[in-house]
């Protein structure tokens, strides 16, 4: 007779996009991790918006749907937490959820500071409990692949590297003025939403960074400010004739970055990109090739390796099972993955680790770097120039 799955009791703060995108994960992790011999039980979500929470209730069969995370997190059935709630509350609930003796999947990136990130970090230590952290592109087979290649040194010494994420959410000048643009509620726009991505994937590919110096900018500073009864989530657009607010954080920051193994990389990202839409990816050329992988064509990468340097061509390379946990999804190159297949590789390792206690997949530490890079960011923006990325004094050079 089969053995049945273990059920773990799970609960989702925060019932937008994300929550439902972590919902649909914890549902089909039996399906491509059968091996791990888990399910879920949905215990219960949160949200202070009625009718997301109701929609996450019916859609995914939630037991229970709170109005308030605290009454989650004090629920005894509930074992692992998703916290997918707006930046701002990711210190609070992280908190909670550890010292409440619960597991922790938390989206990047955790917090709007350092200290915030370091105050989850800590709590988790303390608490014992497992978490893991919403940098889910390096979950792509094709991003591990590239950094076996990088670390097996197919293209050289790796010289200098180019990361972008361009997008357009933010870029029609009528969307709505919600907490996504307010330093308190969504830091540093940006920078916490898509540079975290690319300094985790240069930290994932090519190690930590050392300094850097940025400029930022924003694009649009006035935005139109919603009715007060309006939900305050999502990209929705607000009324021509609404009146407006600032814009107080950035659309936009490029920095200059340099590795502790010497490594140069230029990093761009822009949330009002018109004519982009999720342009993401990273570039890594060494002193005898490059290989590059584009978000939008996952499965694959441009490789360029030999000893012809000047001339030398490169190839498409589609990436099939033996790459990262391609072989989970698909059986052979050229089927393509999803953004929604990352978060259930990031939602195994998690798994993983309160199975085994051996820490898998980003950790709290990758988002307390990652937040000290983006605060490096700021005060190069400001006007000091370079800037250690782990919170020293300005550096020459």
């Amino acid at each position: 007779m089969q053995e049945q799955p273990r059920m773990f009791g799970v609960g989702v703060i925060g019932a937008g996009w994300l929550g439902d995108v972590h919902a649909r994960a914890w549902a089909r992790l039996r399906h491509h991790y059968t091996d791990l011999g888990v399910a879920p039980r949905f215990v219960a979500v949160a949200d202070s918006v009625a009718a997301a929470r109701s929609a996450a209730q019916a859609k995914h069969g939630f037991d229970t749907a709170y109005a308030d995370w605290r009454d989650l997190i004090a629920d005894p059935e509930v074992e692992v937490v998703s916290v997918t709630a707006p930046n701002a509350f990711h210190r609070e609930i992280g908190v909670a959820v550890a010292r409440a003796g619960k597991h922790l999947w938390i989206e990047k990136p955790v917090g709007l500071t350092p200290d915030d990130a370091r105050a989850v970090a800590g709590a988790v230590t303390e608490a014992g409990v497992h978490a893991t952290v919403g940098f889910n592109y390096r979950a792509v087979p094709a991003v591990a692949h590239l950094r076996e290649l990088v670390a097996l040194g197919e293209i050289g010494t790796p010289t200098h590297a180019r990361v972008n994420l361009f997008t357009d959410y933010a870029a029609h000048p009528l969307g709505a003025l919600t907490w996504r643009y307010t330093l308190e509620s969504g830091g540093h726009g940006v920078l916490g939403d898509l540079a975290s991505h690319a300094v985790d994937l240069v930290r994932f590919v090519l190690g930590d960074l050392d300094r850097l110096v940025a400029e930022t900018a924003v694009f649009l500073p006035q935005r139109p400010i919603l009715d007060p009864d309006a939900a305050t989530y999502g990209h929705g657009l607000g009324a021509p004739d609404a009146p407006t607010g600032a814009v107080e954080n950035e659309d936009f920051v490029a920095a200059l970055a340099r590795t502790v193994d010497g490594t140069l990389v230029t990093l761009e990202c822009s949330r009002v990109a018109v004519g982009e839409q999720n342009n993401y990816g990273i570039e890594v050329h060494g002193t005898r090739g490059l290989v590059a992988w584009d978000f939008r064509i996952p499965g694959e990468l441009k490789l360029s390796t030999g000893s012809d340097y000047a001339n030398q061509p490169a190839q498409r390379l589609l990436v099939g099972p033996g790459a990262g946990d391609y072989a989970r999804f698909q059986p052979g190159a050229g089927l393509a993955m999803s953004y929604d297949d990352t978060k259930v590789i990031e939602l195994a390792g998690l798994v993983r680790s309160i199975q085994t206690g051996q820490a898998e997949g980003p950790q709290l530490p990758d988002a307390v770097a990652s937040a000290e890079a983006l605060d490096a960011m700021v005060r190069s923006s400001e006007g000091q120039g370079w800037v250690s990325t782990r919170g020293a004094a300005p550096t020459s050079g």
